[in-house]
């Protein structure tokens, strides 16, 4: 990180506290995943169990990353920041300690809360701390931790869980985690928080976690006519939502945001669709090369880690031009390149050779990096500081619908 770059030293050292956390909970979340097979052995877990310890994790961080993000704007970013690190150290902890598949699944859904603070307030600090011609490199940085995190996970964590077993899973991002708690405490004096605190919208807040979580039992249910039922319930929440919020003087997102600010709306829906295109492509290139290629797990991971090493390298790159160039052109062209990418993997055939698939993932992940950070600076760049938080609940929520969306969409192809 150069000096001419990041001068200010509480730019430097709050750029470092994200970017510890930005790293570690993904860490941690491809590491279990590399641990599940393990942990259904030793807990005696039956396939429906087995699908929800991901599935928790995820449905907590989409029922609350929205509210955290307004409780942040009110109370203060770093402070819901430094509360999220703490949970999310005590449970993992906790989760590393289940002897049973009922308390793992408690326990996972407790760390998707915990996530949930961190995930809403990590690029609203950024956005608060860096002006606007430098605040894409810094989301650039940031977007490039979490998908370092992401590829080193599966390595470590299959290294750890080789080693110690499978609870050395929850356990492999403590130290980072807590270096990253010592430095808010200690190193970062600033609180950034909204100038309009308001009340908190406690009703609206509740039909938006309800909303969530039919949705979430809705895709767990697939494909069932209860599925269908739940998932038509929870449309209706979101739709009861929007009106609600709409008419409320405080709410927990500002909706008028959606047809009063064009840029954070389409950015949202980008965001949204490029989650819901290439989420799922983890699973479908595992299953390629695993059953159709005959290829160990690890042979098949390493070949899949092309994809988020790429993101990580060419993240800050995208993120520093988007401090020069229009992001929404930036992202435009990230799309494009990830829509070639995903071509090139739709045409892959059982004789395909690997370096096609390889350059395909390579492809895709090169257009994705140029999408995100551009994006992410360009949604932040649309509203006013007052709404730091909630427009980085708004794109946590986008992407976790979008990721469901997309395994919702193989799940019915299967």
């Amino acid at each position: 990180m150069k000096a001419s770059i990041i001068e200010n030293p509480i730019q430097r050292i709050t750029l470092i506290m994200v970017l510890l956390n930005a790293f570690t909970t993904p860490l941690m979340l491809s590491a279990v995943n590399v641990a599940i097979p393990s942990i259904a052995k030793a807990l005696s877990i039956n396939a429906v169990l087995l699908c929800w310890i991901p599935m928790a994790f995820l449905t907590a961080s989409a029922m609350f990353v929205l509210i955290f993000g307004r409780i942040a704007d009110m109370v203060g970013r770093k402070k819901i920041f430094l509360i999220g690190t703490s949970c999310v150290i005590v449970t993992s902890i906790i989760a590393s300690f289940a002897d049973n598949g009922i308390a793992l699944i408690v326990a996972r859904f407790l760390q998707g809360v915990s996530a949930a603070m961190l995930y809403a307030t990590q690029v609203a600090i950024i956005s608060s701390i860096f002006p606007p011609e430098k605040r894409g490199y810094a989301i650039g940085l940031t977007v490039s931790a979490i998908y370092f995190g992401l590829t080193a996970g599966p390595l470590i964590g299959g290294y750890m869980v080789d080693l110690f077993g499978w609870r050395a899973s929850f356990l492999v991002h403590l130290p980072l985690a807590v270096v990253a708690l010592f430095i808010g405490l200690f190193y970062v004096k600033d609180e950034w928080l909204s100038e309009d605190r308001g009340s908190f919208d406690l009703f609206g807040s509740i039909l938006y976690m309800l909303s969530i979580l039919t949705i979430c039992l809705g895709v767990s249910f697939l494909p069932s006519s209860l599925s269908l039922i739940l998932i038509l319930l929870s449309l209706a929440g979101f739709i009861l939502f929007f009106f609600f919020e709409k008419k409320h003087k405080h709410p927990i997102f500002d909706v008028s945001l959606f047809y009063t600010n064009r840029i954070f709306t389409f950015s949202c829906i980008a965001s949204l669709i490029i989650y819901t295109a290439t989420f799922a492509n983890v699973i479908q290139v595992n299953l390629f090369l695993q059953y159709l290629k005959g290829l160990s797990a690890t042979t098949a991971g390493m070949i899949m880690m092309c994809q988020p090493l790429t993101m990580a390298i060419f993240s800050p790159i995208a993120g520093r031009l988007s401090d020069k160039f229009e992001p929404r052109y930036l992202s435009t062209l990230g799309m494009a390149i990830t829509c070639c990418g995903l071509i090139m993997l739709s045409n892959l055939r059982i004789d395909s050779e690997l370096i096609y698939l390889i350059f395909s993932l390579i492809i895709t992940g090169l257009g994705f990096s140029l999408f995100s950070p551009p994006n992410v600076n360009a949604i932040m760049g649309s509203v006013e500081k007052k709404f730091y938080g909630s427009a980085t609940g708004a794109m946590a929520t986008m992407r976790i619908i979008g990721q469901m969306s997309s395994m919702i969409l193989v799940t019915l192809i299967f």
